[in-house]
């Protein structure tokens, strides 16, 4: 797995959500370095970490096994963990598996009904096709802001904050990423169980203007997590790192014990 390490302190793995890279991470790495090691991953078949051995079920659950061979390799048992969307999901899941000091999940993927289910989907499957058309003409199409907030509403509360060679960089990683379709397909047939399992710290994180995974479901996912908290992340969207990087920092240090 791809993945970057910085700063010095208990470790904090950062994981993203799908379609994405670790350069999501970007705009708050330098405020966590101060108190922590971050390790920032690629997920198999995301970024530029390889596909994942033939055979490799799909989903939250799977991703989760693969992250433990990670942190095998690199000497780590436990981690605190932030991570947003598919990335929160994964980031639960090692809880289960006894890896993770913390959990902050950001607008985590999981907690969808039948029908938020269905657009999700039916969204991101459009999505992920006109990033694959769009992909070569990347950097022109994105240099203006108003192209900016069209292309990336769903994504971000304000992306016209999106620097637009990140915005072109992040549309090129979500147009190629190889485990793309059968990440969506798993995620969406199945649902975040198992919550009375987690006895460590978690902070659920939601987007106030997430318009992807809609901001009810944070309910849910503090009704299925014992003793879990809810914080809103006032003004941002469902990726919330370039929307308003001090508060997203604060949050996942918070949610980590700094």
């Amino acid at each position: 797995m791809n993945y970057k390490r910085s700063g010095s302190g208990e470790p904090l793995l950062l994981i993203h959500g799908i379609g994405s890279c670790w350069q999501v991470w970007q705009p708050v790495l330098a405020r966590l370095e101060e108190k922590r090691t971050v390790i920032a991953v690629d997920l198999p078949g995301f970024g530029a970490s390889a596909m994942p051995p033939p055979g490799t079920p799909p989903g939250a659950a799977s991703l989760a096994r693969l992250v433990c061979d990670f942190l095998d390799g690199l000497g780590l048992d436990s981690v605190h963990t932030g991570g947003n969307s598919l990335g929160g999901w994964v980031a639960l899941e090692l809880t289960k598996l006894g890896r993770a000091r913390s959990v902050t999940a950001l607008s985590p993927a999981g907690f969808q009904n039948g029908r938020e289910g269905v657009f999700q989907r039916s969204t991101m499957w459009a999505t992920v096709r006109a990033a694959r058309a769009a992909a070569p003409v990347a950097p022109a199409l994105l240099r203006g802001s108003a192209a900016r907030r069209i292309a990336l509403f769903q994504l971000a509360g304000h992306p016209e904050r999106i620097p637009p060679a990140d915005a072109a960089a992040h549309l090129r990683a979500l147009a190629h990423a190889p485990w793309f379709d059968q990440t969506l397909s798993a995620i969406n047939a199945h649902r975040f169980e198992g919550g009375d399992q987690i006895s460590v710290p978690v902070t659920i994180a939601w987007g106030e203007h997430d318009h992807l995974l809609l901001p009810r479901q944070a309910k849910r996912a503090v009704r299925a997590i014992p003793n879990a908290r809810l914080v809103v992340l006032r003004g941002c969207g469902h990726v919330p790192t370039y929307d308003d990087p001090e508060q997203v920092a604060n949050v996942l240090l918070e949610g980590s014990g700094a």
